[in-house]
């Protein structure tokens, strides 16, 4: 097969987040296929390329639009047939015509738009030659923008989450119905999905991790510490990490005075840095490698309450032997059994207990990680789930190419 991903984020070797998942799908899929990329990038990740290189073809970037005025925002708001939520960050001409150019030139087999917004280049595309498009859906943005709305109280957070919602449903479903395939990374997430518009093709391809590079050891002696990673410019890992110290810390330095909180990533916002004042915090920004952070830890936590899709966060801390305290929303689409290799937490109660029984008890400790690796062996390495989606995409090129 000839295969053209397509993403909102450069998905570089290092990159922490729902990217890593589009690296190792091009790194094991060119193996056996061609696999071009294009993808947005930053300045600072282009020192990256060459870790995805050697699995693609073609492989070409576009810098990130500039930020409109607020006088064309709110032209746009009024007038586009793009909402609001799809133009705030990937708007831009030149990524359109980017992959029409690529698939006028190399004439793939099926083109996949990895996260919803960039499905927004293969949708009502002039310049696209007839190709099977296929929309991976890491998050559904109106489902996820709908749960932000409810979950905020009346204010300017609430009014900004109304804004985005503006038009966002008819656009990004019309979107999923038109495209020839539409993938989500879990069970729930298909079910979501497919209460809004239960005509759509839906095929599940799940998440995996590097189980080799996430290694696990019995002898390491992790720090009295608790670990949270993720990329704080996806605003529910910010969430997250701000409900966490605001509803949680606390009681957990009470009780625990010298231990250490990590919050590993790039993005981290004015807020979140703030918290650094408290010298037990450490925000590191971006980091070379993960698993040294991992390794610290005696806890790895997923306090996340937006947003949907799947945590590829959580299968590394598994892999790597970290126990993990998550709520039920951040283990969305992991066959996790409460407190045998995960434990879950739905409140700031049960979220402060469970690392107390995690710090205190080796063998509570000792029992959910190494079940939790045992799970990561036997159903999450990448291969089992690139299987899958070569599985899916093979069915869908019996299909003719869709205008």
């Amino acid at each position: 097969m000839k295969i053209l991903f397509t993403c909102k984020e450069f998905p570089h070797s290092k990159i922490i987040g729902g990217p890593i998942i589009i690296y190792n799908r091009i790194k094991y899929l060119s193996k056996k296929h061609l696999v071009s990329l294009a993808a947005f990038i930053r300045e600072d990740e282009k020192k990256f390329i060459s870790s995805l290189e050697p699995f693609c073809y073609d492989l070409r970037t576009v810098p990130f639009p500039s930020q409109r005025s607020p006088l064309k925002a709110l032209k746009d708001f009024f007038t586009s047939p793009i909402p609001h939520y799809f133009l705030k960050w990937h708007s831009s001409q030149r990524m359109a015509d980017t992959i029409a150019d690529m698939v006028k030139k190399d004439r793939y087999d099926i083109v996949i738009a990895e996260y919803s917004t960039m499905g927004q280049f293969l949708h009502n595309n002039p310049k696209l030659p007839p190709i099977r498009r296929v929309i991976s859906v890491h998050e559904c943005y109106y489902l996820a923008r709908r749960k932000a709305y409810r979950l905020n109280r009346l204010g300017i957070s609430k009014l900004k989450e109304s804004i985005n919602l503006k038009g966002l449903k008819k656009y990004e479903f019309e979107m999923y119905r038109k495209a020839d395939k539409v993938l989500t990374l879990t069970p729930q997430g298909k079910e979501e999905l497919l209460e809004v518009c239960p005509e759509l093709d839906i095929s599940v391809v799940p998440h995996g991790v590097d189980v080799e590079y996430f290694s696990f050891s019995e002898s390491e002696k992790p720090e009295k510490s608790i670990v949270f990673v993720g990329n704080y410019l996806h605003y529910p890992n910010a969430d997250a990490v701000i409900y966490f110290h605001k509803e949680i810390w606390p009681r957990i330095k009470e009780q625990v005075p010298d231990i250490k909180f990590y919050v590993v990533g790039q993005g981290p916002p004015p807020e979140i840095q703030n918290f650094s004042r408290d010298q037990a915090i450490i925000i590191t920004g971006r980091v070379d490698d993960v698993r040294d952070y991992l390794k610290k830890g005696r806890v790895f936590i997923c306090p996340v309450r937006l947003g949907g899709g799947f945590r590829g966060k959580i299968l590394e801390a598994m892999a790597i032997g970290r126990p993990v305290v998550s709520t039920s929303l951040g283990a969305e689409g992991i066959p996790a059994s409460d407190r045998e290799n995960i434990m879950i937490a739905d409140n700031s109660d049960e979220f402060a207990q469970a690392i107390f029984d995690l710090m205190r008890d080796d063998s509570l400790f000792d029992r959910i990680r190494n079940n939790a690796r045992k799970l990561m062996e036997e159903k999450y390495a990448w291969e089992k789930g690139v299987d899958v989606m070569e599985e899916v995409l093979e069915r869908i090129i019996e299909k003719k190419p869709s205008t």
